[in-house]
């Protein structure tokens, strides 16, 4: 059974930092992009970052290059998201993603991908 799991959201004040992570379980091999997506309330989703099978290519929203890192460990099945300098603007709930097909690239669409977590919520408050 395929299951996509976050944690690691919470409350943070800004300038803060909170790792996220993804646990993808359920899937025949680690050959699969794996992305991160947000929606705060009264918004669209938006792609905030991503990576390749391969975890060569990565690609980050602008509004979030040079403060987030995304990574991944394929022997736990986990990817992270490693976010610093957070800012009010960045509350929202973050989702995990993942494509199944592998490939060298990885993109910020949401109909790139097929299997979704729950989210956990991120809010940055003073």
């Amino acid at each position: 059974q395929l299951q996509i799991v976050e944690s690691g959201g919470g409350m943070v004040q800004p300038g803060g930092s909170l790792r996220l992570s993804c646990v993808a379980s359920g899937f025949t091999s680690d050959s699969y992009v794996i992305a991160w997506f947000r929606q705060a309330p009264g918004k669209e989703r938006e792609g905030v970052s991503c990576m390749a099978s391969s975890g060569d290519s990565t690609n980050y929203a602008d509004s979030v290059k040079g403060r987030f890192t995304i990574s991944r460990d394929n022997a736990k099945n986990t990817a992270y998201l490693q976010m610093n300098n957070l800012k009010p603007e960045d509350s929202a709930v973050y989702s995990c993603a993942v494509s199944p097909y592998g490939s060298a690239w990885c993109y910020l669409g949401l109909y790139n991908y097929d299997y979704w977590g729950q989210g956990t919520q991120v809010t940055v408050s003073s």
